[in-house]
């Protein structure tokens, strides 16, 4: 139904507490950085956000994140999923740390929503209050900064991309074409937190009404 949450799975989770040289060189971790911890899901822009929260949580840098093609319906096998994400580290304590924020924040925090009575089109308006380090660097804003994280199907996004734009106070950090990996579309907006907020609410009150209404000019 509209509204209704679609939350996210976590996979699988790995951890590494002293990786080999040759392996830190190929993920092109900075030196020290050591401990690896590796975690999968079905989808991948909830775990973006949440590797970020790991950030802030533990002692740890995003050393590797990807989507998967086509998405968690198209998996290769059992715990591939959507996405697959690896934090970097001196400790192994602190490699655990941040992937118990992640899945944590994953199961409790992040999630997309339906947007018509079926499920079968759905997107993700999330408000950062305050980014952690790697999506910091991603949108090239200050660590601290608001985001407003936005996803949808190709042709709602874009639209909502618009409609969030144009009712708050924010500006365009990155824009996600289509197709992304996954086949969805979206952007990063950044503005003061009560801004970013407004910005998800426009965004996903455009997706809703697009869903409702796909033909309607």
């Amino acid at each position: 139904m509209i509204g209704d949450q679609m939350k996210t799975t976590v996979l699988s989770t790995h951890l590494i507490p002293n990786a080999d040289n040759a392996l830190i060189k190929s993920l092109k971790i900075p030196s020290g950085y050591t401990s690896l911890g590796i975690i999968t899901t079905d989808c991948d822009d909830v775990s973006y956000v949440a590797l970020d929260e790991a950030t802030k949580k533990a002692d740890v840098m995003v050393a590797y994140a990807k989507s998967m093609y086509a998405g968690s319906s198209n998996a290769s096998t059992k715990y591939t999923g959507e996405f697959i994400g690896i934090l970097a580290g001196t400790d192994p304590e602190e490699i655990k740390s941040g992937i118990e924020a992640a899945v944590n924040y994953i199961e409790n925090c992040a999630y997309f929503y339906s947007a018509n009575e079926d499920n079968s089109v759905v997107y993700f308006a999330h408000c950062i209050s305050s980014c952690g380090s790697y999506l910091a660097e991603t949108a090239s804003v200050e660590k601290g900064s608001s985001i407003a994280y936005l996803i949808a199907p190709p042709g709602e996004a874009i639209s909502a991309i618009d409609a969030a734009l144009k009712i708050a106070a924010v500006e365009l950090k990155v824009f996600f074409g289509p197709p992304t990996e996954t086949n969805f579309a979206g952007a990063l907006l950044t503005g003061e937190q009560s801004a970013c907020l407004a910005a998800c609410e426009a965004f996903a009150m455009s997706v809703c009404n697009s869903a409702k209404t796909p033909r309607e000019w």
